[in-house]
């Protein structure tokens, strides 16, 4: 017989996007409460000690440690499972966290990474500085040229890891025709999608074998934790990085958990919101005259658009943009702007603008800077909820002092 819990989980599970963020995976305690319970104990009771000698063992369900699994933690794993049309999901400490586990879970001595060279900057010291040490051979390539991913993917690949659209320049990478390549030769596909969103793009329908996210951005939105998460098939989860997560440490506090959990609840509003205003932004900033080029993947004039729309809903919330001058008159744009903040987060309800080559990239070398359009120039905003109109003011204030 088929209890309540049962037949509610599966009409959830059968939901639309905007039903599963805001009820997916909630579990109820004893008393009920209409909002999800923050769980903040570290550790857990037994009524026996062969009930304790059997969780041990795994013979039967409940939790040990909070290191391993908690009762918050879980409700938001179950409801990113859901978004994100995973099988198993782990929850990390940061974003960062996620990449690192998803890859040394996985990874050891003589194996081989290809990776895009369009990588944020601590993503790009995991691959190229992390990763040799433990004898792990790298490769990188321009993760828009399906030629180079050909020559580059070998029978002794074991991950291939990159992002789409990338961090800072909005480069995109074929999915479907990577993990194709990738697949052939028995290698694992890693894409960090947190400048997407589960809710723009879905790697795991297009091929995409393990999906990661710093929570910190968009899922939690509002500038209050740091969080990330693992998201993959059930055999990769438990077999692989459950128990490297379990023994190495980097456990989600289960007070950022239930944040992620009541952000993910307007995550698609917020969403649809700030790409609405990126849209009207990014047109705006194209068609002004001390801009050099604007990098929007939802304009006809990005070098990718027909994959744009193939692959994501619509453009993303990011916008990056050249400024025509040099590193101070790039500063001199930030410095005059009122609204918009300078800040290195993304992802915020609030505008976010960051200058990326003294930032989030200013650990790599100059000459990587040039090959990856890193200019002195370039600024990453990232959009947030205010009055797109206001938005374009501030904005058309700091440029027009430029260009006069």
């Amino acid at each position: 017989m088929t209890n309540q819990h049962d037949t509610q989980k599966h009409r959830i599970d059968a939901a639309r996007t905007a039903t599963k963020l805001v009820r997916g995976g909630t579990k109820r305690s004893l008393f009920n409460e209409t909002s999800e319970a923050i769980f903040m104990n570290s550790g857990f009771v037994y009524d026996s000690a062969e009930q304790a000698a059997g969780r041990f063992k795994g013979e039967n369900d409940g939790f040990i440690y909070s290191r391993y699994a908690n009762p918050t933690l879980t409700m938001f794993e179950e409801r990113m499972i859901l978004l994100e049309g995973a099988e198993a999901a782990r929850g990390t400490a940061s974003g960062m966290a996620a990449v690192n586990a998803a890859l040394l879970s996985q990874l050891k001595t003589g194996d081989h990474v290809v990776a895009a060279k369009a990588l944020f900057g601590s993503c790009l010291y995991i691959i190229e500085t992390i990763l040799p040490r433990f004898g792990i051979d790298i490769t990188l390539v321009d993760g828009t040229d399906i030629d180079q991913w050909k020559q580059a993917i070998t029978q002794k690949t074991a991950s291939v890891f990159f992002e789409t659209p990338s961090n800072p320049t909005l480069d995109l990478v074929d999915i479907a025709a990577v993990s194709d390549i990738a697949h052939a030769a028995g290698a694992k596909v890693i894409i960090d999608n947190v400048f997407a969103t589960p809710i723009l793009q879905k790697p795991l329908e297009l091929g995409a074998d393990i999906v990661v996210y710093s929570a910190t951005k968009h899922i939690d939105g509002q500038g209050r934790c740091l969080g990330g998460i693992v998201l993959a098939d059930e055999e990769f989860v438990e077999e692989t990085l459950a128990p490297f997560l379990k023994h190495t440490g980097p456990a989600l506090s289960p007070f950022n958990a239930w944040n992620m959990l009541k952000g993910l609840e307007t995550l698609e509003l917020r969403v649809d919101r700030q790409c609405d205003n990126a849209e009207k932004i990014a047109d705006f900033l194209g068609d002004h005259p001390a801009v050099k080029r604007v990098i929007y993947p939802g304009r006809e004039d990005h070098p990718q658009a027909a994959l744009a729309k193939q692959q994501m809903s619509r453009g993303s919330t990011l916008i990056s943009v050249e400024i025509d001058g040099n590193q101070q008159t790039t500063f001199d744009v930030l410095n005059r702007l009122s609204i918009i903040d300078i800040s290195n987060n993304l992802g915020d309800a609030k505008s976010l603008i960051t200058h990326p080559s003294t930032t989030t990239h200013s650990s790599v070398d100059d000459e990587t800077k040039a090959e990856l359009g890193i200019s002195e120039s370039l600024l990453r905003l990232s959009v947030g909820l205010e009055d797109v109109n206001d938005l374009i003011d501030d904005l058309g204030y700091a440029l027009s002092k430029q260009s006069t």
